[in-house]
């Protein structure tokens, strides 16, 4: 049986979309274009989780989510346009499960829910798509990045190019190797579109650790290089 997700977005093409993506995935949704909608269709369609904006018509989400929270432990995942950390804050004190920023690709959604569903005991474990090093943890489930402990926006590409090159350390990758793996063989750029992103994961990662690093082969593409165990440089 189909899981639900109860859509809360106003936006017809965002919530249009999500419908799409989310009925293609094998779950069956419903949308709710205001939050009086929302709770009323909470109330009805019992969905397993639910994706909440928080700029709504007539109710706004911080709203919507007290009046689940009042009769429900269903889990909310936040749509937002905002990307303040006061507001992410306010999300999640509030009972929200997990939040996401605005624009955002639909296959970080499409993790974040699944990652969402687990961790709430209602979808079977997989395998972790979970990788860490010395002050470093990349989480393809929930899409999230911590360095030093702590949590680094960055966006869908730039976490699954670091975590393919992460998850065969030492092994060099080429750029065409990697606009194919991370990119897929649909994408249509140039191969300099893996030099900035790679230059952008070293802004984040730069001087972290002394166990590993992002390394330019010259001539061939990039690697994840780890030092060998009791190795300090």
């Amino acid at each position: 049986m189909a899981q639900k997700v109860l859509i809360v977005e106003d936006d017809s093409n965002i919530a249009e979309l999500l419908h799409l993506y989310l009925e293609k995935e094998g779950f069956e949704t419903k949308v709710a274009k205001d939050g009086g909608k929302g709770v009323e269709y909470f109330r009805s369609f019992q969905p397993a989780l639910v994706l909440l904006d928080i700029m709504l018509p007539v109710m706004d989400g911080w709203t919507v989510l007290k009046k689940i929270r009042e009769e429900s432990a269903t889990p909310v995942i936040m749509l937002t346009a905002k990307g303040e950390t006061e507001d992410k804050v306010t999300g999640l004190e509030s009972g929200a499960d997990d939040y996401i920023v605005k624009p955002f690709e639909m296959k970080e959604v499409l993790a974040r829910i699944h990652a969402v569903l687990r961790r709430t005991g209602q979808e079977e474990e997989q395998e972790d798509k979970k990788l860490s090093f010395d002050k470093l943890v990349i989480n393809l489930d929930s899409y999230e990045l911590l360095v030093d402990g702590k949590r680094v926006d960055t966006p869908p590409k730039e976490l699954e190019l670091l975590y393919h090159l992460a998850s065969a350390p030492n092994r060099v990758f080429t750029r065409n190797q990697l606009l194919d793996e991370v990119w897929g063989f649909d994408y249509f750029g140039d191969s300099r579109t893996v030099d900035v992103h790679i230059k952008r994961l070293r802004e984040k990662l730069e001087g972290v650790s002394d166990q590993w690093r992002l390394k330019t082969v010259w001539g061939v593409g990039y690697k994840f290089e780890v030092a060998p165990a009791g190795a300090n440089s």
